[in-house]
């Protein structure tokens, strides 16, 4: 089961609607979707929220996790919560911006390395560990790495603001089987490709003016 749902980002209004807090913006539409709302904890050193399951049957609460921290330190905050309430990794999601996916991308995965994203490396430094759940929100890329860390800190356009808001929408579909470590109907869920639109019909033929359209052939005796 996933008992920490984890967003990353920096806080502050100069960040709020900047790429790089993609995983804040999760955060903030799953606390809307289960009713709760983030208080600030300084134990934990982040927004903090703890929710009572939505689903029968599965005992203890679900923690949700902002680090205000600025994103270079985001796992001083994970590793503080998840070591007081003996989380393990495995049962840790994390949501964060992710370059390598264009905006109304997105991908569910487990484990694998930081790929350069800092706040990551803090995590899997801190909890000793890379084996946590991470819902990877595609911002896309910039075209050169000396660009990244401008490009992350700023807006995206709003063309791609309403595709990555898409995403988070679309990936709480999948919330209450994250919450159960239904892990793999998640991923195809979170995975699955909106459906083909249908081609139009072919217009149908239009009788000249003055003339009425032929009977349908009968069968003669």
């Amino acid at each position: 089961m996933i008992r920490l749902l984890v967003g990353l980002g920096n806080p502050g209004p100069d960040y709020d609607d900047t790429r790089h807090n993609a995983g804040f913006w999760w955060i903030d539409h799953v606390a809307r979707k289960l009713g709760s709302t983030l208080s600030h904890d300084r134990g934990y050193h982040g927004l903090v929220a703890r929710v009572n399951r939505p689903l029968p049957g599965i005992e203890g609460p679900v923690w949700l996790l902002e680090p205000q921290t600025y994103m270079n330190l985001s796992g001083k905050s994970v590793a503080a919560l998840a070591r007081f309430y003996k989380i393990a990794p495995e049962e840790i999601l994390v949501a964060h911006d992710e370059l390598d996916l264009l905006p109304g991308q997105m991908k569910l995965k487990q484990g694998g390395s930081h790929a350069g994203h800092n706040g990551l490396r803090d995590m899997i430094a801190q909890l000793g560990s890379a084996a946590f759940w991470r819902l990877r929100l595609g911002i896309g890329h910039p075209g050169h790495k000396a660009e990244v860390v401008n490009y992350v800190l700023k807006k995206p356009s709003p063309t791609d603001r309403a595709a990555i808001d898409d995403c988070v929408t679309k990936s709480t579909e999948a919330l209450d089987l994250l919450l159960a470590g239904e892990m793999e109907r998640a991923m195809m869920k979170v995975h699955a490709k909106p459906p083909r639109p249908k081609p139009p019909k072919p217009p149908r033929p239009v009788a000249a003016a003055g003339t009425s359209p032929a009977p349908p052939p009968t069968d003669t005796p």
